[in-house]
């Protein structure tokens, strides 16, 4: 029941972490059989518009998920979990990015550690907490109608998904996307002592023979990676695994790059040989600038990529994906009957 489950699954998304399992086992069972009480009234499965029905008779998913929470005072239950979800992701998109900076900053260039003060920190997140909380103060005690409240449709709720599903047209982009590179990063940057681009011809320093063919070897194995994604397009721990040492390699790699002066000189006709040496380390040391922002990025990459591998474990360990779960709570064996 394909409805059931979608309403479900929207339902879970509002309700307490730790109570989130009995909830949807308990309105699992209650609203399936509803269902077959039905099923037997008339003789026949019920169509989808009579299933919608019987969605609609038990309320909005926030509004459902709102009765099993506990009372609360300044903000109603009705609006506590939207309240309390754009609360985290404001402190979370203003917090998170300025530690990454300064964490950045402080491994590469200690000097300007000091980037970060926390009290300009906290004034930050006061400013943000004060006013999300006081805007759901107002909307609850003006009484606000929350019109999705009213009309919602079961049909337009998202569909089951499983977070560790692949989409074969990202490996598609993926593997197109890796080739494309490849030939346009070996038909510029094949390792040699001078490489002429339109007319101004750059040398390299000798350390770039190791980033090339360092490169060369992590995009080949990423491509490899998506190819078996596009056949087996669900994420399993080796894979994952896989893509995290691919991706902090990669991370690590780059890093030194910019790190490393590998420019080692620009000549061109129209140029003067000073403003060729002036040119060149002003790339050098832009590149070594950029450092630590190529550092922020490449924390948040891996981190999704740990994400992936945590969120896998924890679905071996519950033997199964978000959508098979939700269907598994209305089994006999959760049930105990």
């Amino acid at each position: 029941m394909e409805l059931l489950d979608r309403y479900l699954q929207a339902i879970e998304f509002w309700l307490p972490k730790r109570q989130k399992q009995d909830i949807i086992a308990e309105l699992s069972e209650d609203l399936r059989s509803q269902i077959e009480e039905k099923e037997t009234d008339l003789g026949r499965k019920l169509e989808d518009a009579e299933v919608e029905a019987i969605l609609k008779r038990c309320g909005a998913p926030l509004e459902v998920a709102s009765r099993y929470r506990p009372q609360q005072y300044l903000i109603g239950p009705a609006l506590f979990p939207v309240y309390r979800f754009v609360l985290a992701v404001s402190l979370i998109g203003c917090v998170v990015p300025r530690f990454l900076i300064w964490l950045a900053f402080l491994l590469v260039d200690p000097a300007h550690r000091g980037y970060l003060h926390m009290e300009n920190l906290w004034v930050t997140v006061l400013y943000f907490a004060f006013f999300t909380t006081l805007a759901f103060a107002i909307a609850e005690r003006s009484g606000v109608n929350l019109e999705a409240l009213n009309t919602w449709n079961p049909r337009k709720l998202p569909p089951v998904r499983d977070p560790n599903r692949i989409s074969r047209l990202g490996s598609l982009f993926e593997i197109a996307a890796g080739v494309v590179f490849n030939v346009w990063f070996v038909g510029i940057f094949w390792p040699r002592p001078a490489i002429d681009f339109y007319g101004v011809r750059i040398t390299i320093a000798p350390v770039w023979q190791v980033f090339f063919w360092s490169f060369m070897f992590l995009a080949a194995a990423n491509v490899a990676i998506a190819g078996v994604n596009l056949f087996r397009p669900y994420w399993t721990p080796r894979r994952a695994n896989l893509r995290l040492l691919s991706d902090a390699l990669g991370a690590g790699l780059f890093c030194w790059l910019l790190k490393t002066q590998v420019l080692a000189g620009i000549s061109a006709p129209s140029i003067p040989t000073a403003k060729a040496i002036e040119l060149t380390n002003l790339i050098n040391t832009w590149m070594g600038r950029t450092l630590p922002w190529a550092i922020v990025t490449m924390l948040v990459i891996l981190s999704f990529d740990v994400y992936r591998i945590m969120r896998l474990r924890c679905v071996h360990q519950h033997g199964g994906s978000i959508g098979p779960a939700v269907k598994d709570l209305s089994s006999p064996m959760v049930n105990g009957n």
